[in-house]
This record gives structure tokens, C-alpha cells and sequence, in this order.
């Protein structure tokens, strides 16, 4: 075949959608985010599709946030929406999974295509700057004198930061079905509320606090991590005594209905961006902690994260 019938034959493919990622020189890639803006979702969606960009693996992307019910909406409109779409991603992780067990929604992630785990990132606890609560203890100490006077701002229910603050609880002898949790639909909302004083204690990744508490906004109380974050003078809970330790992990799937080659293209598009320069810096930026896992590997963690997540919820009273 002539070089420029080749190419010509290959323009209508890449045209009418079937070459694969990697076989094209440009795509228009789709992500769902399943938040609100300002939240965690969103932030790794937009951060991972402008270090493809910048790595020229692709040449636009196109986001959309539907926020609610821990993702679970914007997961039913993308498994409608995207069905065979091999160039959507949407962007998930542990909060969904707990949506997903808590919600019992008609749709789940069974009927997608797993793509990769992308990073994992621990929880950071905060109180308003002028907070007559100035640690940790300060907290535990009001929620064992009255529990509902202590309003623990996060992400959706059953999100990483609900299960902390029912651990928490249980841990220093509260029961934690009397954890005062108020859910909000995107990390933007939950910021303001803690800014405002609408609740006594905010938890989220610590990329979502950060500007603040560096600005003095927000004071930081606690991290979930075992071992303090690498640059952030943040005590862990474990090493204030409180024996709570959570990782949020987030990642990405496919359209429902690809093939095994597109699937395979997705995975490779995701290998390559997570060794650029671009998503290096991201991580760097927001403290998240590199967790590259792909294929069965990534398959049977998350059916093993939501064995894991339902014991964790049942234990703190969730269920």
C-alpha cells in the first residue's frame, strides 16, 4: 500500500472512532468527574488531563462534573453516556465504593471497565483558625461530653472522613451512631462550610486544605496517615493516641462495552502519563502518594477494598 493511501485509510478510522489510543496521533478524551468542583475527584481529573496534554498523549480533554451521593450519580450518567465510548474516563475511588454499599444504587461499578489505581492520600482533619477547639484532644474531649455538638464536615456519606470520624468515635468510647456527620456534594462546599464555622471539624485530602492552612485559615489537627506527610507538620491521630489510620485511594475506569484492545489502550495511555513530568508535579503539589496499580492487579484490589470498607462501616455503625 502507497504511504499516503496508508495514511489516508488510517485518517477515516481514527475519524470514525476505531483506532485505539495509542494508534492516534491526537484525542479528544472525555472524564467524567463525579463531584462537584473543588473536591478531590476534580482535582485529580483535571491535574491527570493536563499532564496528558502537556505530555502530548492526547490533545483536548473535556470534563464534567456531576456531584452527589459519593459519585454515585455522576456514575449512572456516565454508564449511560459513555456505553462503547473508548476515549471517556471517569474518575473514582474508596469514597464511591463506600456510596456504593451505603446507597445500594441500581447501577454499580460492575458494569464499567477498570482502568487504574492512580494515588492514594490521607486524610487531614481541620478546625477554623479562631476554633476554640485547638487540638485533636480539644475534639475528642467535647464529642465524649456531648456528641452531636461536635459537626464533622466531609465528603458524602460513607466517605473516607465519615468512616475516620465513626473509627475515632469508637476508639474513645462514643458510639458511633451519634457521630454528628454532615455530608456535602463537593470538597468547594465543605471548604466554605468550615470557613464559615458551619461545622466544628472538616477532613478531606490534605491538597484540599492546604492553601488555607497556609494561610492561617484552618488549623490542622490531625492526618490519618501512619507516619507524618512528607514537608507537613501534621501530628498523625496514631501518635496522639487515637488509633486511626485510612487510606483514600483514587482511580479511574472505562466506558462500559469497550473491548479488550481499547481497554488495553486506556491502560497504556495511563502508564505513560503517570511517568511525565506534568503528574509528577501534581504529585508533589498536592501530597498525593504515587499507587499505580492496572489489570487484574487493580481488578482484585477493588473487590477487596469493598469487602474491607463494608467490615470497616458495619464496625463503625454505619450499616
Amino acid at each position: 500500500m502507497r504511504r499516503d493511501t496508508f495514511l489516508k485509510s488510517m485518517a477515516v478510522m481514527a475519524a470514525a472512532g476505531a483506532l485505539p489510543l495509542s494508534a492516534r496521533a491526537a484525542v479528544n478524551l472525555k472524564m467524567m468527574l463525579p463531584a462537584n468542583p473543588g473536591g478531590g475527584w476534580d482535582g485529580t481529573g483535571r491535574a491527570l488531563g493536563k499532564a496528558m496534554i502537556d505530555a502530548k498523549l492526547v490533545e483536548t480533554v473535556q470534563y464534567e462534573n456531576k456531584g452527589g451521593a459519593a459519585g454515585v450519580i455522576g456514575l449512572a450518567q456516565f454508564v449511560n453516556s459513555a456505553k462503547g465510548d473508548p476515549n471517556s474516563l471517569m474518575v473514582m475511588g474508596a469514597v464511591m465504593l463506600g456510596g456504593i454499599i451505603t446507597g445500594k444504587p441500581a447501577v454499580s461499578l460492575d458494569k464499567l471497565t477498570p482502568i487504574a489505581r492512580l494515588t492514594s492520600e490521607y486524610n487531614v482533619f481541620v478546625v477554623p483558625a479562631d476554633s476554640p477547639l485547638k487540638t485533636m484532644k480539644d475534639v475528642v474531649t467535647q464529642m465524649q461530653k456531648d456528641p452531636g455538638s461536635v459537626k464533622w464536615g466531609g465528603g458524602s456519606r460513607g466517605s473516607t472522613e465519615h468512616i475516620c470520624a465513626s473509627m475515632l468515635a469508637g476508639k474513645v468510647g462514643v458510639d458511633p451512631k451519634k457521630v454528628n456527620y454532615v455530608a456535602f456534594r463537593g470538597g468547594g462546599e465543605a471548604t466554605a462550610a468550615i470557613l464559615g464555622g458551619n461545622v466544628t471539624v472538616g477532613g478531606s485530602g490534605y491538597s484540599e486544605f492546604a492553601e488555607y492552612i497556609n494561610a492561617g485559615k484552618m488549623r490542622a489537627i490531625g492526618v490519618t496517615s501512619e507516619k507524618r506527610l512528607p514537608g507537613v507538620n501534621v501530628p498523625t491521630m496514631r501518635e496522639q493516641g487515637y488509633d486511626v489510620v485510612l487510606g483514600n485511594w483514587r482511580g479511574v475506569y472505562g466506558a462500559a462495552g469497550i473491548t479488550p484492545e481499547q481497554r488495553a489502550a486506556l491502560t497504556d495511555l495511563i502508564v505513560k502519563v503517570s511517568k511525565s513530568k506534568g503528574w509528577a508535579e501534581a504529585l508533589e503539589k498536592n501530597q498525593w502518594t504515587p499507587a499505580l496499580l492496572t489489570g487484574k492487579a487493580f481488578d482484585d484490589f477493588v473487590d477487596n477494598e469493598f469487602s474491607s470498607l463494608r467490615g470497616v462501616m458495619h464496625l463503625s455503625g454505619m450499616l
